[in-house]
Formats: C-alpha cells, structure tokens, sequence
C-alpha cells in the first residue's frame, strides 16, 4: 500500500510538472503558426521574440536578412530600431536628473545656451521628453528628404532644423516630436562630455551586456546587420539612404531582439534608474504619451480583455519595429522588420497576447494594397479600382481593406512622380472611410501636390473638422491660406 500511494504521489508530481510544459509548448506553437502566416503573406519579414514571467516563450526569425545574397534573419540580426530610440535616450535624461546634472523644468536654454533665447526660455525638459514642447519636427520639414543622405554635426543641425518658431505654447497640446528628441541628445553629449553613442554605451547598454546594440553608422561594417527594404509590386526595392547623424538620439541605434529583451527585463528593476523616476517615465501625459514610452491599455482580440500596456514603435527608412509591454504578467512582444511593414506589426502583436491570454487572434489577412499595386503595374487605375471594388464585394473576409492600404497606394503613387493617378486613390479611400480624418489630410496632400490650392483647402479643413488635434492639418492651412500664399 504504501509502494502504490507512493507511486501516485509521483504520477500526481509528475503531472503537475509536466502540464504547464505542454501548455507553453502549445503556446509557443501557437504564436509562430500565427506569425508565419503573415510572414507568408509578406506582411511580416524580420525577427520575433516573446516572452511572459517565466521567461522567453519563442524567439524566432523569418525570412531574410538580405534578399540579394538569399542571408536569412537570425535571432541576432541587427535591425536598425526607428524610434524606439527614444526610449534609450529618455532614460539617459532621467539618469542626468537622478544625478542632480539637470532638473525636468529646466528650460531648454539652461543647457543648450546657444539655442535661440525666445524659445529656449519657455520650453522645457519635460516638454521635450512628451513632445509637448511646440518646436517644429524636422520630418516634417519640406526640406527633410534633400537633407536626409547628407551628414550633419549635432549644433549644426539644431541651428539648421531644431530651432523653428513654436507652432503652439508649450505643455498645452501633443505633437509627436524628432526635433524634441534630437535636442535631447545635445543635452546629453553637453552634460557627459561625451557622443550621444559613448553615453549610451557606458550607462546601458554595457551594464545590461547588450552587445548587439549601439548607433548605426553606415560607413561602419556591422555583422549581422539587416538590409532594409521596401515592397514594390512582385518583390522589393531597396529602402532609400539616410545619413544616421540626422535621425541621432531620435532614431539612430541598431539592436535585436535578444538586447531588447534585457532591456524590457532591466525595466522591471531599479538598477538604471530611481524608482520615483522610473514611475515618472512611465506616467502617462497628453496623448497617453510618458517619457519615451506610449502607456495605454491594449485591447486583444475578443475586444472585450484588456490589459495595461507599455508600448514604442518605430519606423526608418526599410525597418519597422515594436516593442509591446504588458507588465502585469512580465508579458513583452518584441518585434524587428526589414521590409517597412509597419502597418502590420500592430495587429500581430495584438494577435500574440490574445494568444498568450487563452484569446484567438484575428487570422491574418492579405493586404488590398498589393494587389492594387500589382494590377497598376500592368493596368490602368481605373482597371486597379475595379479590382478593389469587386474583391471588396465578392472577397472581403480574405483580404486587409483597412484605411492605411489604399493610403500606402497612393503614397506610393505620389513618390513615382504618378500624382493624379495618387488623387484617384485617395478618392477612393474618402469614400470607403468618409469619418477619417486620415484620409482627407492626405487628399489634401495630393491636391497640393498637383498645384490645385482650392481642393487642398477643402479637404485640409475637413480633416481638421473630424480631428481638432490634426497638428498637420493646422501649419498647412496656414500656409496655404496665409499672405504669402495670396501673392
């Protein structure tokens, strides 16, 4: 008797060990079927880890890491990661502050003394750290994309791009800000006495051993590093160049998923930072933005479950990258692409903690836009526009008719020069979506683009009608309704 009850006592260890195994298993079979099919749909190409409490559930790549030589991704890739950038650089900031070296109301102009005094007085720290600061972002510049394969020194390139006049008072409205975050970096390199890249090295990513992370630097030669593209109809192009000097401490490092997971494991503890700066980094401001960070509740798939999130995204020139936190489970989707699909990165890492809560994801979907793009090569728009008409009416359920993919058509139409063909899109989609601001701002756009000032008016004025806080919207009606458009 005691042999038998021995022996059941064992089977009963033995089950309770073992099922939270094939659980995990199970998961993680779960998630990279879910991400392979969107892989297969060419809507995700790039590295993935994920991971919980207990540690990482799947770490996988996808595709290649270089299409003309056929180099796979490898889960230690490098993949420059767009503004998640910032994030590193908000840290650095608050480490300063811990430090005693700056406080987060200091104005600007206290530690960049040769910033214009009008502004530098009235904008501060803080203002730069939420993008709450008013000062003009240099992508939204005309002139970005002529200056972006050009190499600029950092005061060079305050003077020259980060130093407009104020488009609204500071702290009193949101507008997503690379100006904000590049001054950031000044800040930094005035105070250490060191490069942005020094100051990063020795206060972080030394400290965590991310090894496989640090500021990109074309000229240097970088193993393992992706190549960044752009999907064009039947395949790819490679993504167009950009010197890394401009993008700087707003968008210019290079990491993989395995340091991104030091990083959002580092976050949970108080080794970089003070507890009372960290919670202060991750209060949320206007817009739900924190310093460095998005925090908002993610929505899973059932569009009921809810959970807290901690979230940045980012997107260069051929990459786009996400990096999703759920902290009440130590949940973290980490997500690097090298084909500037950004548009989908989004839905699967909503797919992925649907997964990871017992929810079922929304499968994946091909996207409208290619198929468009890929009719356009060998048909007219009028011909593209009937095939989206009669797959939205007969196919529905098997492809992606979201507002973003007529929008990245007519985009693309606009960058080959193909403006009119641009405006019959951007038609389309107001039509398909006549509550979205989105898509007027970007008939607005085209209109301006093909020299018709009164159609831009118009359609600029009924995106700021459907979005008040349309920033954008804001500085181009004033441009093209002020004096010097009259003359």
């Amino acid at each position: 008797m005691r042999w038998m009850n021995g022996r059941a006592v064992s089977a009963l260890v033995a089950l309770v060990l073992v099922a939270p195994l094939a659980e995990a298993a199970s998961r993680k079979q779960e998630v990279d079927q879910y991400v392979t099919r969107f892989h297969q749909l060419r809507m995700f190409n790039g590295t993935l880890l994920v991971a919980d409490e207990n540690g990482i559930i799947l770490k996988k790549a996808y595709g290649s890491a270089n299409f003309e030589w056929n180099v796979p991704n490898t889960p230690d890739t490098k993949f420059r990661i767009g503004s998640i950038t910032k994030s590193f650089t908000a840290m650095v900031i608050l480490q300063l502050a811990a430090e005693g070296k700056l406080g987060l109301d200091d104005p600007l102009s206290k530690h960049l003394p040769d910033y214009r005094k009008d502004t530098g007085d009235r904008v501060t720290i803080t203002h730069l750290l939420n993008h709450t600061s008013g000062i003009p972002s240099f992508t939204s510049a005309r002139s970005f994309k002529d200056d972006a394969r050009d190499p600029y020194g950092v005061s060079e390139f305050v003077q020259k791009a980060c130093s407009g006049d104020l488009e609204f008072e500071p702290g009193t409205k949101y507008s997503y800000n690379n100006s904000g975050y590049f001054l950031l970096g000044a800040i930094i390199e005035r105070l250490t006495g060191q490069t942005y890249a020094q100051a990063l090295q020795q206060r972080i990513f030394g400290p965590l051993g991310m090894k496989d992370s640090g500021f990109d630097v074309s000229a240097t030669v970088l193993p393992k590093r992706a190549s960044g593209y752009e999907p064009v109809p039947g395949g790819y192009a490679n993504a167009s160049y950009i010197d890394m000097s401009l993008p700087y401490a707003a968008g210019s490092l290079y990491s993989t998923v395995e340091d991104l997971y030091r990083w959002d494991r580092a976050l949970y503890l108080d080794t970089l930072l003070p507890a009372p700066l960290k919670e202060k980094m991750f209060t949320p401001g206007l817009e739900h933005y924190g310093f460095g960070w998005s925090i908002h509740p993610l929505r899973l798939h059932d569009g009921k479950t809810v959970t807290p999130g901690i979230f940045h995204s980012g997107g260069i020139n051929g990459f786009n990258t996400l990096l999703v936190r759920a902290p009440e489970r130590k949940e973290v989707v980490i997500l690097l692409d090298n084909t500037s699909r950004g548009g989908s990165l989004q839905e699967i890492s909503g797919g992925v903690l649907s997964i990871l809560h017992g929810v079922a994801p929304r499968q994946a979907r091909a996207p409208i836009g290619d198929v468009v793009m890929e009719t356009l090569e060998k048909r007219s728009a009028a011909e593209a526009i009937a095939t989206y008409r009669t797959l939205k009416k007969t196919k529905e359920a098997q492809y992606d008719f979201s507002e973003p993919e007529l929008n990245r058509v007519g985009y693309r139409l606009m960058l080959s020069g193909r403006v009119p063909e641009a405006i019959e899109f951007f038609k389309l989609n107001v039509e398909m979506f006549p509550t979205a601001a989105n898509c007027y701002d970007s008939l607005g756009e085209a209109y301006a683009a093909s020299g018709d000032k009164e159609l831009a008016i118009q359609n600029y004025r009924r995106a700021l009608e459907l979005d008040p806080k349309n920033e954008n919207a804001v500085n181009v009606l004033k441009r093209l309704e002020g004096p010097s458009a009259a003359r």
